[in-house]
């Protein structure tokens, strides 16, 4: 059975259940992190000296295959139980259009919103600052201009016609923007996707919830 460790309100968790939901993959989840069991235990740390959820352990004993690192997580689910590529493809370019909006995910889109969303979500007395937030929400929907171009030329999802990986990250992604309390432009093909990731059980469970 597959373990996942990791609060099911965090952004990242909820990237692994979701794959899990597209690959009908069963698991177990343990609520680890703030407010649950801290990720500074040493048994965590032992699992990802990062002390980040989320961890899968996939397997027992000494042969399980321990991972971190959401992205990656999605990667290797998707490979191991994805039947004939499913999420994930098998050809390299076509596996790479997939992968290139996941790392464009969790490098250029997540840095963009990162102040904004401290400040107008979490509160935080640490990211107050008027100008940056200003700033932050600015660049976070210029980044989500970027994604509207290319629903626009696909018509469909993120890397093309089929459903990928690559929705289910930037699923997480656009319902973050959608929900915290800013100014957005229309986007008509954004509006669009999301309506088509709606009626996907697994993102009706894990993401627009």
């Amino acid at each position: 059975m597959l373990r996942i460790l990791g609060k099911a309100s965090s952004i990242n968790v909820r990237k692994v259940l979701w794959t899990c939901a597209e690959l009908g993959l069963p698991f177990e989840r343990e609520d680890w992190g703030a407010g649950f069991q801290p990720t500074r235990e040493p048994g965590f740390l032992a699992l990802n000296p990062n002390a980040m959820v989320p961890v899968i352990v996939d397997g027992d004993g000494e042969d399980a295959t321990v991972l971190w690192e959401s992205n990656t997580i999605c990667r290797y689910l998707a490979g191991r139980y994805g039947d004939g590529g499913a999420l994930l493809p098998r050809e390299p370019a076509a596996r790479a259009r997939v992968e290139q909006w996941m790392d464009w995910q969790a490098t250029e889109l997540n840095n963009s919103w990162r102040y904004a969303f401290m400040a107008l979500v979490r509160n935080s007395p640490a990211h107050q600052d008027a100008a940056q937030v200003e700033d932050s929400i600015a660049q976070w929907n210029r980044h989500m201009g970027i994604l509207e171009g290319q629903l626009a030329k696909t018509g469909a999802h993120v890397a093309g016609e089929a459903f990928s990986l690559a929705d289910v990250v930037l699923g997480l992604s656009l319902n973050r923007w959608l929900m915290t309390p800013m100014a957005r432009p229309g986007y008509p093909a954004i509006e669009a996707y999301a309506e088509l990731l709606r009626a996907r059980p697994g993102c009706r469970e894990f993401c627009m919830n």
